[in-house]
């Protein structure tokens, strides 16, 4: 693959982050937005990581590409959560919160993380998952063949719909309480539906590189069928990664990736005409966006009030202004961010991708 960094996955990705952002707002939007957002936006994500995963083939570079990873994506996950955490502390028993069981359980949640981490952190399930996706995929690829690898996926993607549908039909009720009486640090059983996701990145890299004019017309028919039939109500599709809710065997393939051939393909298109420099510069800052654009509404909802325009523009520009000074003021700026890299290794994979 040439290792020139692509245009098209940076705005692709810049893209994906204000989705991220607008499926957040929490008020209410009259057209369905949200709901359409979630059918593909967090899949992409996953997709886009698997197109540059790179095997493993030299002996001993496992623990190597580990390591790389835990400080790509575990770092920054901690350091966000420690510093969101002492604010919102600080806040607690400035206001007079002195309850310690409080900061117990709460601390507990956070360590569990996960589906079960909500408000302020309620983004970051997506990096463990991300985590234990290419932990999953790197010990696949290293010990199995392709044909055993897809088996293993296919064991792997029903394991995941028998959880979804045990909590969604057994247990009931709505979905993020259903989800949360299941128990799992991290949300590492959400890895075994994502690591579909990651996979079909990586072997249809050819496609992805370059969406032609029947792939992205295919794309485009699996987009509008979906939308008629949903508002037709003849299907009633949900996608919520997170809380497990994944509960149409053929769809949860089908829309995503639908969605992610006519979003990827649209952006080859444009990007081949002209630059979207302003959505590359929201992806070089993308981690920061993902874990403080909630946080920053947390911040200020009590100050300002506005709509989803307002929420959107302050949950990207405040986190980019803060990955900034993070990057000029702070020692070791660029790690905390996700910018580790071993010295003296070349690599021809791009950085994990983050929503």
């Amino acid at each position: 693959m040439n290792t020139k960094r692509l245009s098209w996955v940076d705005v692709t990705k810049g893209f994906l982050m204000i989705l991220v952002v607008i499926g957040h707002y929490p008020g209410q939007l009259d057209f369905p937005l949200a709901k359409y957002i979630y059918w593909f936006h967090m899949p992409a994500f996953f997709i886009l990581s698997g197109l540059f995963f790179k095997p493993v083939v030299e002996k001993g570079q496992m623990t190597l590409s580990i390591y790389k990873r835990f400080m790509q994506l575990i770092v920054p996950y901690l350091f966000f959560l420690v510093s969101i955490t002492l604010i919102r502390y600080g806040i607690e028993i400035g206001s007079g919160n002195r309850d310690l069981s409080w900061y117990a359980n709460d601390l507990w949640t956070l360590a569990i993380g996960g589906r079960f981490a909500r408000g302020a952190y309620g983004v970051f399930w997506f990096v463990t998952t991300l985590f234990f996706t290419y932990l999953f995929f790197l010990w696949m690829t290293k010990y199995f063949s392709r044909t055993k690898q897809i088996a293993i996926l296919a064991i792997f993607y029903i394991i995941a719909h028998i959880e979804s549908l045990f909590a969604m039909r057994v247990i009931g009720g709505a979905p993020d309480t259903a989800s949360q009486s299941i128990p799992m640090i991290w949300n590492i059983d959400v890895a075994l539906m994502t690591v579909v996701y990651f996979a079909l990145g990586y072997y249809m890299k050819a496609i992805w590189m370059n969406i032609t004019k029947r792939w992205l017309i295919a794309g485009l028919f699996g987009c509008v069928m979906a939308v008629l039939l949903d508002s037709f109500n003849i299907i009633d599709y949900h996608l919520s990664m997170k809380f497990l809710r994944y509960e149409h065997f053929i769809l949860d393939l089908f829309i995503p990736l639908s969605f992610t051939l006519v979003l990827i393909g649209v952006f080859q298109l444009i990007t081949s005409r002209m630059s979207l420099k302003w959505l590359q510069k929201i992806e070089k800052h993308s981690l920061t966006i993902m874990y403080l654009h909630i946080f920053t509404d947390i911040l200020l909802n009590d100050y300002f009030t506005y709509g989803i325009i307002g929420f959107t523009a302050f949950g990207l520009i405040i986190p980019v202004v803060a990955s900034i000074l993070i990057q000029k003021l702070m020692p070791h700026g660029k790690l905390f961010l996700g910018g580790f890299s071993p010295k003296k290794t070349k690599s021809t994979a791009n950085p994990a991708t983050i929503p």
